[in-house]
């Protein structure tokens, strides 16, 4: 654990016990009852997720949806609701009426999700909750204010336990609950036995490092040292380098400063679906970041879905997937020295993909990640505490 991470939850810890004494009784009978199937199978668990009030639209996972398909891919928390065949709803009567156990998402204020926990504790539903954005830079932002972290504190003691997205974020649940039990991390799921979602090219169709960072103002994503590398590589390897730039002309002026060599630096900076996305990514040898935000890790799952080495970030799929070249514990110049070794061995990215693949097949698929959700589920319908 960091120091900033330790000292945070020092802080919360500080803070709970003014809201331990406030937990809303469990009463989940509808709930329970139907978690009782998971018992007898992953196959038989069915997830809603509910984002109280957000942006998002409500959607239906009868099955996994192609790419293109639906309104929003089946990535992030609406990959826990498609790999259960479940829904994924903003309005929390909705969430009601779908009669299966619920994570609801902390967001915005969490007045909406302080809300909508109540509404669903009174309807007999069994509530587990999770930080919408988990990076540990999204965090501090979050709790910060005094309000919105008292907020925090109570809805995470109230609910029947935490479901996260990072092993970081675990143990902040994990400590506002004074607890071990009831919380659990789950990664965030990735179709990846679903070839309908493999955007993978031939090798010789493939060029190129892709930047996977594009923010310029959060020091943790370490955006500027990222292109540096590429820079760096570029004019090691002669291959072009692309970026995502949709903070328009401040960052493209930005970007000119680096001096990259003429007809070597290709700019993405209009938004694009999420499929093609892929496919733009899927054109290049290797994925390249040095975040050090500890998030769940999309820009990880992203190179998954193209069957393409990701390097030097430190998101929880990239501990699972790409251990071998993530950043977690390496100095930059050893992450630099990988990904030059990527960039020139064909074989040698195979090798890495392959691993990937089979990590995640066990780890992130839709299918283990539906078993993980069963498992950590079953325990409420069991009566554990």
């Amino acid at each position: 654990m960091t120091t900033y991470l330790a000292g945070f939850l020092d802080f919360v810890t500080s803070s709970v016990l003014c809201h331990f004494h406030h937990r809303i009784r469990v009463n989940s009978r509808d709930s329970r009852a139907y978690l009782i199937m998971t018992l007898q199978g992953a196959e038989d668990f069915r997830l809603t997720v509910l984002s109280p009030g957000g942006r998002d639209p409500e959607q239906q996972f009868h099955s996994v949806p192609a790419p293109g398909e639906d309104a929003h891919p089946p990535i992030n928390f609406h990959a826990f609701a498609a790999c259960a065949q479940g829904a994924f709803h903003r309005d929390p009567r909705r969430a009601i009426a779908e009669d299966t156990p619920v994570l609801l998402l902390l967001r915005g204020d969490f007045r909406a999700s302080e809300r909508a926990l109540a509404d669903l504790k009174k309807h007999g539903r069994t509530v587990v909750v999770s930080l919408k954005e988990t990076g540990l830079h999204q965090i501090a932002q979050q709790l910060r204010d005094r309000a919105r972290l008292s907020r925090f504190i109570k809805i995470v003691a109230q609910a029947d336990g935490c479901i996260a997205t990072t092993p970081e974020t675990a143990e902040i649940y994990q400590s506002v609950r004074w607890s071990l039990r009831r919380v659990a991390f789950i990664p965030t799921s990735y179709p990846v036995e679903d070839q309908r979602w493999n955007f993978c090219l031939p090798p010789d169709e493939q060029s190129g490092i892709f930047v996977g960072t594009r923010e310029w103002d959060v020091p943790s994503r370490n955006h500027f040292a990222a292109l540096l590398v590429a820079r760096q590589l570029c004019d090691a390897t002669g291959e072009p380098v692309t970026v995502v730039n949709l903070g328009g002309y401040k960052a493209r002026r930005l970007l000119s400063e680096l001096k990259f060599p003429e007809g070597k630096l290709h700019v993405i900076e209009k938004w694009k679906s999420y499929p093609d996305y892929l496919r733009d990514v899927a054109r290049h040898k290797i994925v390249l970041q040095l975040d050090r935000s500890h998030v769940p890790g999309q820009v990880a799952g992203d190179a998954l879905l193209c069957r393409i080495p990701c390097v030097g970030g430190d998101g929880a799929i990239e501990r699972i997937a790409f251990s071998r070249t993530c950043g977690e514990g390496r100095a930059i110049t050893e992450i630099a020295s990988m990904a030059l070794d990527l960039l020139k061995n064909t074989d040698l990215r195979g090798a890495i993909v392959s691993e990937s693949e089979q990590r995640a097949l066990e780890h992130l698929s839709f299918q283990a990640v539906r078993s993980q959700l069963a498992k950590f589920f079953a325990q409420f319908a069991q009566g554990e505490r």
